[in-house]
Protein backbone atom coordinates (compact mmCIF):
# COMPACT_ATOMS: atom_id res chain seq x y z
CA UNK A 1 0.00 0.00 0.00
CA UNK A 2 2.59 2.14 0.93
CA UNK A 3 4.33 1.18 -2.34
CA UNK A 4 1.38 2.16 -4.39
CA UNK A 5 1.07 5.64 -2.80
CA UNK A 6 5.15 6.48 -3.37
CA UNK A 7 4.44 5.73 -6.80
CA UNK A 8 1.34 8.18 -6.91
CA UNK A 9 3.73 11.06 -5.07
CA UNK A 10 6.32 10.32 -7.76
CA UNK A 11 3.93 10.67 -10.82
CA UNK A 12 2.62 13.42 -9.08
CA UNK A 13 5.86 15.34 -8.35
CA UNK A 14 6.93 14.46 -12.07
CA UNK A 15 3.98 15.63 -13.84
CA UNK A 16 5.65 19.30 -13.50
CA UNK A 17 8.21 18.00 -14.99
CA UNK A 18 7.14 16.18 -18.02
CA UNK A 19 4.99 18.89 -18.82
CA UNK A 20 8.08 21.25 -18.76
CA UNK A 21 10.05 19.04 -21.02
CA UNK A 22 6.94 18.67 -23.65
CA UNK A 23 6.37 22.06 -23.84
CA UNK A 24 9.99 23.08 -24.44
CA UNK A 25 10.37 20.50 -26.97
CA UNK A 26 7.44 21.99 -28.79
CA UNK A 27 8.51 25.70 -28.13
CA UNK A 28 12.05 24.47 -29.67
CA UNK A 29 10.53 22.68 -32.64
CA UNK A 30 8.28 25.66 -32.83
CA UNK A 31 11.46 28.19 -32.86
CA UNK A 32 13.39 26.42 -35.10
CA UNK A 33 11.00 25.37 -37.82
CA UNK A 34 10.92 27.74 -40.78
CA UNK A 35 7.38 29.89 -41.41
CA UNK A 36 7.42 29.23 -44.38
CA UNK A 37 10.68 27.51 -46.66
CA UNK A 38 9.12 27.38 -49.59
CA UNK A 39 9.38 31.41 -50.00
CA UNK A 40 12.75 33.39 -50.36
CA UNK A 41 10.69 36.91 -50.57
CA UNK A 42 10.89 39.69 -48.30
CA UNK A 43 8.13 41.25 -45.81
CA UNK A 44 8.93 44.58 -44.76
CA UNK A 45 7.14 45.78 -41.33
CA UNK A 46 7.44 48.97 -39.28
CA UNK A 47 7.66 49.04 -35.29
CA UNK A 48 6.02 52.21 -34.39
CA UNK A 49 7.97 54.06 -31.49
CA UNK A 50 6.54 52.74 -27.75
CA UNK A 51 5.15 49.85 -29.34
CA UNK A 52 4.44 46.65 -26.40
CA UNK A 53 5.40 43.47 -27.27
CA UNK A 54 1.83 42.43 -27.39
CA UNK A 55 1.46 45.23 -30.28
CA UNK A 56 4.90 43.83 -32.11
CA UNK A 57 3.59 40.66 -32.18
CA UNK A 58 -0.02 41.89 -33.44
CA UNK A 59 2.23 43.60 -36.25
CA UNK A 60 4.24 40.59 -37.07
CA UNK A 61 0.97 38.11 -36.59
CA UNK A 62 -0.64 40.46 -39.74
CA UNK A 63 1.96 40.77 -41.57
CA UNK A 64 2.32 36.71 -41.79
CA UNK A 65 5.11 36.41 -40.05
CA UNK A 66 3.67 34.51 -36.89
CA UNK A 67 1.55 32.25 -36.93
CA UNK A 68 1.31 31.20 -33.02
CA UNK A 69 1.24 34.56 -31.23
CA UNK A 70 1.12 32.88 -27.75
CA UNK A 71 4.62 30.77 -28.34
CA UNK A 72 5.99 33.28 -29.83
CA UNK A 73 5.32 35.98 -27.31
CA UNK A 74 6.87 32.64 -24.84
CA UNK A 75 10.23 32.57 -27.19
CA UNK A 76 10.71 36.37 -27.11
CA UNK A 77 10.04 36.45 -23.28
CA UNK A 78 12.59 33.48 -22.55
CA UNK A 79 15.25 35.36 -24.82
CA UNK A 80 14.72 37.85 -22.46
CA UNK A 81 13.33 40.61 -24.54
CA UNK A 82 9.83 41.00 -23.75
CA UNK A 83 10.73 44.75 -22.99
CA UNK A 84 13.64 45.74 -25.24
CA UNK A 85 12.56 45.58 -28.89
CA UNK A 86 13.53 48.58 -31.19
CA UNK A 87 11.21 50.55 -32.83
CA UNK A 88 11.89 50.62 -36.49
CA UNK A 89 11.98 49.41 -40.26
CA UNK A 90 12.67 45.46 -40.41
CA UNK A 91 12.82 43.41 -43.14
CA UNK A 92 12.46 39.71 -42.58
CA UNK A 93 12.66 37.05 -45.21
CA UNK A 94 9.39 34.62 -45.34
CA UNK A 95 11.63 31.60 -44.43
CA UNK A 96 13.01 32.52 -41.19
CA UNK A 97 12.59 30.26 -38.45
CA UNK A 98 10.91 31.86 -35.25
CA UNK A 99 13.98 32.11 -32.83
CA UNK A 100 15.79 34.05 -36.05
CA UNK A 101 12.95 36.52 -36.36
CA UNK A 102 13.06 37.14 -32.53
CA UNK A 103 16.81 37.39 -32.37
CA UNK A 104 16.71 39.97 -35.67
CA UNK A 105 13.72 42.16 -33.33
CA UNK A 106 15.97 42.10 -30.36
CA UNK A 107 19.13 43.20 -31.73
CA UNK A 108 17.44 45.98 -33.62
CA UNK A 109 18.77 44.59 -36.84
CA UNK A 110 16.41 47.32 -38.98
CA UNK A 111 16.24 48.27 -42.34
CA UNK A 112 19.34 50.02 -43.25
CA UNK A 113 19.36 51.64 -46.91
CA UNK A 114 23.07 52.52 -48.86
CA UNK A 115 22.88 55.44 -50.23
CA UNK A 116 25.48 57.38 -52.04
CA UNK A 117 25.37 61.25 -52.26
CA UNK A 118 27.15 62.18 -55.12
CA UNK A 119 30.08 65.27 -55.49
CA UNK A 120 28.65 68.48 -56.15
CA UNK A 121 25.23 68.10 -55.28
CA UNK A 122 23.57 70.93 -53.94
CA UNK A 123 21.56 71.24 -51.27
CA UNK A 124 17.70 70.69 -53.21
CA UNK A 125 19.71 67.39 -54.92
CA UNK A 126 20.77 66.03 -51.84
CA UNK A 127 17.75 66.27 -50.35
CA UNK A 128 16.01 65.08 -53.71
CA UNK A 129 18.59 61.70 -53.25
CA UNK A 130 17.62 61.32 -49.26
CA UNK A 131 13.55 61.82 -50.34
CA UNK A 132 13.90 58.95 -52.94
CA UNK A 133 14.35 56.51 -49.85
CA UNK A 134 11.87 57.97 -47.69
CA UNK A 135 14.27 59.00 -45.24
CA UNK A 136 14.22 62.87 -44.70
CA UNK A 137 11.07 65.11 -43.78
CA UNK A 138 11.50 67.56 -46.89
CA UNK A 139 10.21 70.54 -45.15
CA UNK A 140 12.41 69.82 -41.93
CA UNK A 141 15.83 69.72 -44.36
CA UNK A 142 15.28 73.10 -45.90
CA UNK A 143 14.18 74.74 -42.66
CA UNK A 144 17.50 72.98 -41.01
CA UNK A 145 19.88 73.86 -43.53
CA UNK A 146 19.49 77.44 -42.75
CA UNK A 147 18.74 77.38 -39.07
CA UNK A 148 21.38 79.52 -37.25
CA UNK A 149 20.92 77.52 -33.67
CA UNK A 150 21.34 74.41 -35.49
CA UNK A 151 24.72 75.33 -38.04
CA UNK A 152 26.12 77.26 -34.92
CA UNK A 153 25.82 73.71 -32.89
CA UNK A 154 27.62 72.03 -35.82
CA UNK A 155 30.28 74.64 -36.14
CA UNK A 156 28.89 75.90 -39.20
CA UNK A 157 30.12 79.90 -39.82
CA UNK A 158 28.16 80.22 -42.65
CA UNK A 159 24.19 81.20 -43.10
CA UNK A 160 23.59 78.04 -45.10
CA UNK A 161 24.31 73.80 -44.83
CA UNK A 162 25.10 74.06 -48.29
CA UNK A 163 28.51 72.53 -49.04
CA UNK A 164 28.67 70.74 -45.52
CA UNK A 165 26.54 68.06 -46.44
CA UNK A 166 29.44 65.66 -47.49
CA UNK A 167 29.33 63.40 -50.50
CA UNK A 168 29.89 59.84 -49.38
CA UNK A 169 28.08 56.37 -48.78
CA UNK A 170 26.07 55.97 -45.95
CA UNK A 171 23.49 53.47 -44.39
CA UNK A 172 20.80 55.01 -43.31
CA UNK A 173 17.56 54.13 -41.49
CA UNK A 174 13.96 55.18 -41.04
CA UNK A 175 14.17 55.50 -37.38
CA UNK A 176 16.44 58.18 -37.91
CA UNK A 177 15.10 61.53 -37.77
CA UNK A 178 16.00 64.70 -40.77
CA UNK A 179 18.39 65.96 -37.85
CA UNK A 180 20.50 63.15 -36.72
CA UNK A 181 20.92 62.69 -40.74
CA UNK A 182 21.61 66.07 -41.76
CA UNK A 183 24.40 65.50 -38.61
CA UNK A 184 25.91 62.48 -39.84
CA UNK A 185 26.50 64.20 -43.20
CA UNK A 186 28.30 67.26 -41.86
CA UNK A 187 30.04 65.44 -38.86
CA UNK A 188 31.52 63.42 -42.10
CA UNK A 189 32.39 66.47 -43.55
CA UNK A 190 34.56 67.31 -40.67
CA UNK A 191 35.77 63.73 -40.17
CA UNK A 192 37.24 64.10 -43.91
CA UNK A 193 37.94 67.73 -44.46
CA UNK A 194 40.84 67.62 -41.25
CA UNK A 195 42.50 70.52 -39.45
CA UNK A 196 45.14 70.38 -41.15
CA UNK A 197 43.19 70.91 -44.44
CA UNK A 198 42.06 73.97 -42.46
CA UNK A 199 45.23 75.58 -41.74
CA UNK A 200 46.85 74.90 -44.70
CA UNK A 201 43.69 76.94 -46.66
CA UNK A 202 43.97 79.67 -43.73
CA UNK A 203 47.55 80.04 -44.84
CA UNK A 204 46.12 80.78 -48.50
CA UNK A 205 44.00 83.46 -46.89
CA UNK A 206 41.17 81.22 -46.69
CA UNK A 207 38.76 80.71 -43.74
CA UNK A 208 36.52 77.53 -43.97
CA UNK A 209 33.75 78.71 -45.84
CA UNK A 210 35.82 80.34 -48.26
CA UNK A 211 37.86 76.97 -48.34
CA UNK A 212 34.50 74.92 -49.12
CA UNK A 213 33.24 77.76 -51.53
CA UNK A 214 36.05 77.95 -53.84
CA UNK A 215 36.22 74.03 -53.81
CA UNK A 216 32.87 74.01 -55.14
CA UNK A 217 33.13 75.96 -57.79
CA UNK A 218 36.47 74.17 -58.49
CA UNK A 219 34.11 70.30 -58.60
CA UNK A 220 30.80 72.14 -60.15
CA UNK A 221 33.40 73.16 -63.34
CA UNK A 222 34.50 70.08 -64.02
CA UNK A 223 34.32 66.33 -62.72
CA UNK A 224 37.85 65.04 -63.61
CA UNK A 225 40.22 65.13 -60.87
CA UNK A 226 43.15 65.00 -63.22
CA UNK A 227 42.28 68.90 -64.15
CA UNK A 228 40.89 69.95 -60.69
CA UNK A 229 43.91 71.71 -59.87
CA UNK A 230 44.35 73.49 -63.01
CA UNK A 231 40.69 74.70 -62.64
CA UNK A 232 41.52 76.14 -59.17
CA UNK A 233 44.56 77.79 -60.71
CA UNK A 234 42.86 79.67 -63.14
CA UNK A 235 40.70 80.75 -60.48
CA UNK A 236 43.75 81.77 -58.21
CA UNK A 237 45.36 83.73 -61.17
CA UNK A 238 42.23 85.50 -61.82
CA UNK A 239 41.85 87.02 -57.90
CA UNK A 240 45.10 87.73 -58.17
CA UNK A 241 44.68 89.98 -61.09
CA UNK A 242 41.26 91.05 -59.88
CA UNK A 243 39.28 89.20 -62.70
CA UNK A 244 35.77 88.56 -62.18
CA UNK A 245 35.86 84.82 -61.45
CA UNK A 246 33.24 83.93 -64.51
CA UNK A 247 32.48 80.54 -62.81
CA UNK A 248 29.05 79.51 -65.27
CA UNK A 249 27.17 77.17 -62.92
CA UNK A 250 27.30 80.67 -60.02
CA UNK A 251 25.32 82.24 -62.63
CA UNK A 252 22.65 80.14 -62.43
CA UNK A 253 23.02 78.39 -58.81
CA UNK A 254 20.13 80.22 -57.27
CA UNK A 255 17.53 79.91 -60.05
CA UNK A 256 14.95 77.34 -58.91
CA UNK A 257 15.33 73.34 -60.56
CA UNK A 258 17.53 75.18 -63.61
CA UNK A 259 18.71 72.58 -65.93
CA UNK A 260 19.84 73.23 -69.43
CA UNK A 261 22.93 75.45 -70.75
CA UNK A 262 24.09 78.31 -69.20
CA UNK A 263 23.32 81.44 -71.68
CA UNK A 264 24.61 84.66 -72.14
CA UNK A 265 20.82 85.93 -70.55
CA UNK A 266 22.74 84.04 -67.28
CA UNK A 267 25.59 86.21 -67.13
CA UNK A 268 24.07 89.41 -66.68
CA UNK A 269 21.69 88.11 -63.82
CA UNK A 270 21.94 90.36 -60.60
CA UNK A 271 22.65 87.44 -58.17
CA UNK A 272 25.08 87.51 -55.34
CA UNK A 273 26.47 84.29 -56.56
CA UNK A 274 27.06 85.20 -59.95
CA UNK A 275 30.78 85.82 -60.31
CA UNK A 276 30.35 87.42 -63.87
CA UNK A 277 28.87 90.45 -61.77
CA UNK A 278 30.58 90.06 -58.77
CA UNK A 279 34.35 89.91 -57.80
CA UNK A 280 35.94 87.51 -55.92
CA UNK A 281 34.46 84.61 -54.23
CA UNK A 282 30.78 84.06 -54.59
CA UNK A 283 29.45 84.44 -50.52
CA UNK A 284 29.02 80.89 -49.46
CA UNK A 285 29.56 76.85 -51.30
CA UNK A 286 27.27 76.10 -54.35
CA UNK A 287 27.76 72.44 -53.55
CA UNK A 288 28.77 69.58 -51.70
CA UNK A 289 32.46 69.30 -53.46
CA UNK A 290 34.68 66.05 -52.84
CA UNK A 291 37.83 65.84 -51.01
CA UNK A 292 39.55 66.02 -54.61
CA UNK A 293 38.39 69.83 -55.41
CA UNK A 294 39.49 70.42 -51.38
CA UNK A 295 42.85 68.92 -52.54
CA UNK A 296 43.03 71.16 -56.01
CA UNK A 297 42.52 74.68 -53.93
CA UNK A 298 44.97 73.74 -51.63
CA UNK A 299 47.66 72.36 -54.10
CA UNK A 300 46.97 74.24 -57.49
CA UNK A 301 48.51 73.48 -60.93
CA UNK A 302 51.29 76.65 -61.04
CA UNK A 303 50.76 77.30 -64.39
CA UNK A 304 49.73 80.77 -65.71
CA UNK A 305 46.17 80.29 -67.16
CA UNK A 306 43.55 82.21 -67.27
CA UNK A 307 40.85 80.77 -69.09
CA UNK A 308 39.70 77.30 -69.92
CA UNK A 309 37.02 76.30 -72.59
CA UNK A 310 34.86 73.00 -72.40
CA UNK A 311 36.68 70.75 -75.14
CA UNK A 312 32.47 68.73 -75.25
CA UNK A 313 33.90 65.46 -73.80
CA UNK A 314 33.95 66.71 -70.03
CA UNK A 315 37.56 68.11 -70.32
CA UNK A 316 38.85 71.72 -70.79
CA UNK A 317 41.28 73.53 -72.98
CA UNK A 318 43.49 76.01 -71.03
CA UNK A 319 44.65 79.36 -72.28
CA UNK A 320 46.73 82.02 -70.79
CA UNK A 321 45.63 84.74 -73.23
CA UNK A 322 42.44 86.08 -74.45
CA UNK A 323 43.21 85.57 -78.10
CA UNK A 324 44.24 81.86 -77.37
CA UNK A 325 40.85 81.87 -75.25
CA UNK A 326 38.32 83.52 -77.82
CA UNK A 327 40.22 80.75 -80.65
CA UNK A 328 40.08 77.93 -79.11
CA UNK A 329 36.26 78.67 -77.78
CA UNK A 330 35.96 79.53 -82.06
CA UNK A 331 37.20 75.71 -82.55
CA UNK A 332 35.34 73.43 -80.05
CA UNK A 333 32.26 75.06 -80.41
CA UNK A 334 32.24 74.71 -84.32
CA UNK A 335 33.61 70.95 -83.38
CA UNK A 336 30.72 70.12 -81.28
CA UNK A 337 28.15 71.68 -83.83
CA UNK A 338 29.57 69.64 -86.59
CA UNK A 339 28.90 66.42 -83.92
CA UNK A 340 25.70 67.56 -82.89
CA UNK A 341 25.02 67.17 -87.57
CA UNK A 342 26.76 63.94 -87.63
CA UNK A 343 24.86 63.09 -84.43
CA UNK A 344 21.47 63.73 -86.44
CA UNK A 345 22.35 62.56 -89.84
CA UNK A 346 22.94 59.09 -87.70
CA UNK A 347 19.91 59.06 -86.60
Amino acid sequence: MKSKKRKALFYLLSLPAIVAVVLGALLFIYAVTPLDSAKDKSIVVDIPTGSSLIRVINILHDAGLVRNRFLFHVLVTVKGGARSVRAGEYEFAANLSPSMLADKLLHGDIKKYRVTVFEDSSLPQVASRLMEYKLINEKDFFELAQNREFLSSLGIQSSSMEGYLFPDTYFLDRSMTTRQIMRMMVERFQARVSAEMIRQAAQKGLNVNQFVTFASLVGKESGYAAEKPLIAAVFYNRLKKGMPLQCDPTAVYDLKNFTGKVTRAHYKRESPYNTYRIRGLPPGPIASPGLDSFQAVLHPADVNYLYFVSKGDGTHFFSSSLIAHHDATIRFRNMMKREEKTDEAVR
